[in-house]
C-alpha cells in the first residue's frame, strides 16, 4: 500500500482533528482537506497557525510525535514587548514552566516583520506598547510550550506560526491549503528504525505547541 503524506497550512481558529463537537461550529480538518485515512503527525492548538503534516503511515506518525524522538520544530511569534539579549539567552538556556525546565532550544530576534498572511481575526494591539517577532526552535513539544516560554521571559505572544517540521517548510502554501510532499522532502522523513530515541527523555508529552 502506497503511503500519503500531506503538508497543510492550518489557518488560525481551526481544530487539529477531523471531528469537532456536535454543535460547536467550530472549523476542523475534514473542512480543508478531503482524503481518507490520513492523520496529523502532531497538534497545533486551535489558536496557532502553520504547518502541519498529515500522513497515512502510522508507524512515521508514531516517530514523528513520540517524545524520545527529536524533531525540530521552529516557530515565528510574535510577542508584546521590546525582545532583549537577555530574554532570548534565557529562552535558549531553558526556561521553567508547569513546574519543569524546558530544553535548549535555538532562539532569535527577527530584524523586520515575516511576510505572512493577514491573520482572521487580526490581532489586536495596544498602541503604547511595541510588539516583535522572534523564531523558536524546539525538540519537545509540550502543551503550548511557545506561549508559555515568551510569557516566562515577559513577552506575551500575540501569534504563532509553525514555519517548519526539520526540513519542511510552509513556503508555497497559503492558509488553507495543502499539497503532497515531494520525492525529496519524502527523504528528509525519519526511516523506520532510523531515528533513535534520546535517553532521558521518556516522560515528555506528545502535546505540540
Amino acid at each position: 500500500m502506497k503511503h500519503r503524506h500531506l503538508l497543510f497550512y492550518k489557518p488560525y481558529g481551526v481544530l487539529t482533528q477531523f471531528t469537532g463537537e456536535t454543535g460547536a461550529g467550530r472549523a476542523t480538518l475534514k473542512d480543508y482537506i478531503n482524503v481518507p485515512d490520513v492523520y496529523a503527525a502532531g497538534r497545533l492548538d486551535q489558536d496557532s497557525e502553520g504547518l502541519l503534516l498529515l500522513t497515512s503511515d502510522g508507524a512515521l506518525q508514531h516517530r514523528l510525535t513520540d517524545p524520545r524522538y527529536a524533531h525540530a520544530r521552529t516557530y515565528w511569534a510574535q510577542v508584546e514587548g521590546t525582545v532583549t539579549e537577555e530574554a532570548l539567552r534565557r529562552l535558549a538556556q531553558g526556561v521553567e514552566i508547569q513546574g519543569r525546565k524546558t530544553l535548549p532550544a535555538r532562539a532569535r530576534a527577527l530584524e523586520d516583520e515575516p511576510r505572512l498572511p493577514p491573520r482572521e481575526p487580526p490581532v489586536r494591539y495596544r498602541k503604547s506598547i511595541p510588539t516583535a517577532w522572534i523564531e523558536l526552535t524546539l525538540t519537545e513539544g509540550r502543551n503550548r510550550q511557545v506561549r508559555r516560554m515568551t510569557a516566562a521571559v515577559g513577552l506575551p505572544t500575540l501569534r504563532l506560526v509553525r514555519v517548519a517540521l526539520g526540513a519542511l517548510r510552509l513556503e508555497g502554501l497559503e492558509p488553507g491549503q495543502w499539497r503532497e510532499l515531494t520525492a525529496e522532502e519524502l527523504r528528509t522523513l525519519p526511516a523506520a528504525g532510523g531515528a533513535k530515541a534520546k535517553r532521558g527523555n521518556r516522560q515528555r508529552r506528545k502535546c505540540i505547541p
